[in-house]
């Protein structure tokens, strides 16, 4: 560290001439980043993949369907609907790389109650498809009678990232300017105040550009958009705030290059210790092999590593620069009479800890209690704004063309011959009669409801050349070699438990047919079952890398494990509040389910960002620590001196990633809410008054380790 700041105090010029070439280079290809996401990141590569790619590849069925949907006015003439139909259906063939796999004028049944749809399938490339959607669009003509409109998957996808861009513009036009008000009354000057800004966008711009890269080489989410710009400048702004606040300290009686370099040994230590408990959060998540959490972890890794080294290489070189004049175009002075308030609270706390320990943590108990009424979800259309086409279409041909609490299961029968011959025919007849005795199966669609006959009937009908060239087409439809499509309607709700748990037991149940089983319940399943399965891997990740990290940071045994518990009931606090607010409809919208990953982005980066505040107040008690060897007085000081900036750091965060709370992606909206009250109780109710009264309360016991104790000295 000593290296470090001599190097950027040297050659301070060199060091921003380099950034500047690094934010002009990967500012370029940030602004690139949108157009290469894709999805929601709910990728898993299982079995229900597996089905889809054979679906594709062996029946016909396109994996990149879309739903035209059709609507009519009660007074239009329904022959009027038809042609309306028939010439839109027309223009859509026209598109280059669509067909219409379905349509409502061959099947009657995908017409009703004045309302219509129609199955695209795309043959393109997946770089087209945007091109394609918005191609398809063009040719669709509404009038006061008639309207059209996509949904389904690709498209719902497709609007869900645009919306991610939107908010993210209007996150930022919240949060920034909320942001500098914060950073102006923290630093009372001008140019103090915009130094965390401008540091925060450098580390933002470098990463989104690092990302670009990254996303040509794996597929990243569209939730980096949204995740990655919300860490990187809230951190960004945070790091800097604890500089920029220790070097206007220690210019006070010291030259600039002594400022910076004391700076960088204390503050800049702190960053790095504080970055890597960040980092360690977000690298857990890739433990879980599903592609939202991959692409999280890889843009939160992206940006907390952009933002330490600008931290500790960016700003110490401007700061190197600026000098004295960081204190020009001051806005108001501070008065230094009197005691501060931070000091007759720290004092006020220091005197009753075993009083605020216990009034502290039955606050976080009560708030942590409807917690276990938390539901979770995998988001779908109802997760984008009201605004959208694809989501109020999508609502509409759910209610009118299918049946609540009933889902489709494809199952791929895998036969020993083929599947048209005796044997595979009886195997096949043997594993329908055992579906249909399932409780949960109301019917299955097979060859041989197709055919109306039973296996002895086909294999007699197969036998005669011209019932065998009738029954061939059916046959193409639902075979393959030896490959038998079946179709199973189910009594239940596609992300129901009992459609989960039915796809899980018949999948490792004993037949006499291999069955690979999909579908949204396949899907459901395998995404929850790997989150399940692996979050325990992640967990125990995070918290036996943190233990080490601050073990390392503060040779204490007791203060590492004090910070992980504490952590845990704030983040169990706020995941309780967010039940309540969101699943109760406190928030002046509809009652919603918490989205599947929030619980799981909410502790892997909140965990390790509440982590800032715990390094930033312990590095400054442990530096008096060393000092005096006083605990008390350690405490005390350290929370007098770190309470304001602690405090603004926090507000920041909170403005940060709070300002998505007001954006249109309901997954986003809980991820910003379930941040800033995360900091909120974090830097409130837990540093603020829980850190210290334990602290006091253990006295030295706080510092005691099998380790030799580091020799005590004052930094020149």
């Amino acid at each position: 560290m000593k290296n470090l700041a001599l190097f950027t105090y040297k050659y301070r010029k060199l060091v921003l001439i380099f950034w500047v070439a690094l934010v002009l280079f990967f500012g370029f290809f940030a602004l690139k980043l949108p157009s290469i996401l894709s999805g929601s990141g709910f990728e898993y590569d299982g079995t229900y993949q597996e089905v889809e790619d054979v679906l594709g590849s062996e029946f016909d069925i396109p994996a990149s369907s879309m739903i035209l949907f059709f609507e009519k006015d009660e007074v239009a003439a329904q022959d009027k609907f038809f042609d309306y139909i028939e010439e839109t259906l027309g223009n859509v063939e026209s598109v280059k790389h669509t067909e219409v796999f379905t349509s409502p004028l061959a099947s009657p049944e995908l017409m009703k109650d004045n309302r219509a749809y129609a199955i695209l399938s795309f043959n393109g490339s997946d770089d087209g498809i945007t091109d394609n959607i918005e191609n398809i669009r063009a040719q669709l003509t509404n009038n006061d009678l008639f309207s059209a409109g996509l949904t389904g998957g690709p498209i719902i996808e497709e609007d869900m990232s645009k919306a991610a861009q939107d908010d993210l513009v209007r996150a930022e036009l919240i949060g920034i300017p909320i942001a500098i008000l914060v950073l102006l009354f923290a630093f009372r000057g001008v140019i103090a105040a915009l130094i965390p800004l401008i540091t925060g966008f450098v580390s933002v711009v470098v990463a989104m550009g690092i990302l670009y890269f990254t996303g040509e080489k794996v597929d990243l989410s569209i939730f980096v958009l949204n995740t990655s710009p919300m860490i990187g400048l809230a951190l960004g702004i945070d790091f800097a705030l604890l500089f920029v606040n220790r070097f206007r300290e220690e210019l006070v009686g010291k030259t600039t290059a002594e400022a910076n370099k004391k700076t960088v040994l204390t503050s800049g230590r702190a960053i790095i210790f504080s970055g890597f408990c960040v980092l360690l959060g977000l690298v857990a998540m890739l433990f879980i092999q599903v592609g939202v959490f991959q692409s999280v972890a890889i843009g939160g890794v992206a940006v907390v590593f952009t933002s330490v080294l600008a931290a500790i290489t960016f700003l110490p070189a401007l700061l190197s620069i600026l000098g004295p004049n960081i204190n020009k175009l001051t806005l108001f002075k501070t008065k230094e009479k009197g005691t501060s308030s931070w000091h007759r609270f720290a004092a006020f706390v220091m005197k009753r800890p075993i009083i605020m320990a216990v009034l502290t943590t039955a606050l976080l108990i009560i708030g942590a209690l409807p917690v276990s009424n938390m539901n979770l979800v995998i988001p779908e259309a109802d997760a984008l704004p009201t605004s959208y086409e694809s989501r109020t279409n999508f609502e509409k041909f759910e209610k009118t063309f299918q049946d609540s609490g009933t889902t489709t299961v494809p199952i791929i029968a895998r036969t020993n011959k083929v599947a048209a011959e005796s044997d595979s025919l009886n195997k096949l007849e043997g594993l329908i009669k055992e579906l249909e005795t399932d409780p949960l199966v109301s019917s299955v669609d097979s060859i041989f409801s197709a055919t109306n006959m039973s296996a002895e009937e086909l294999n007699t009908s197969l036998k005669v050349p011209e019932i065998k060239s009738q029954l061939e087409p059916a046959f193409k439809q639902l075979t393959s070699d030896n490959l038998a499509l079946l179709q199973v309607q189910l009594h239940a709700d596609g992300s129901s438990t009992d459609a989960k748990d039915w796809v899980r037991d018949w999948e490792n149940k004993n037949t006499n047919l291999d069955l690979k089983i999909g579908g949204i319940p396949k899907f459901q399943q395998e995404i929850f079952d790997e989150i399940y399965n692996k979050i325990w891997y992640s967990l125990a990740f995070i918290l036996i890398s943190t233990y080490i990290v601050l073990f390392i940071a503060f040779r204490s045994v007791l203060i590492p494990l004090k910070a992980i518990l504490m952590n845990i009931i704030s983040l169990s606090c706020t995941f309780g509040i967010v039940v309540w607010l969101f699943q109760g409809g406190h928030l002046g919208s509809s009652p919603a389910d918490i989205a599947l990953m929030i619980p799981i982005f909410a502790f892997s980066i909140v965990f390790g960002l509440s982590m800032d505040y715990e390094v930033f107040l312990i590095s400054r008690i442990y530096e008096i620590y060393q000092e005096t060897g006083d605990n008390d007085k350690a405490t005390l000081e350290g929370l007098i001196s770190t309470s304001k900036i602690i405090t603004s750091a926090a507000a920041i965060m909170i403005v940060i990633t709070g300002a998505f709370a007001f954006t249109g992606i309901v997954p986003v909206q809980q991820m910003g809410v379930t941040v800033a009250l995360a900091i909120l109780i974090d830097a409130t109710l837990v540093r603020m008054v829980l850190v210290p009264s334990l602290m006091k309360l253990l006295g030295d016991m706080n510092w005691w380790s099998p380790l030799p104790k580091r020799k005590r000295k004052v930094m020149h």
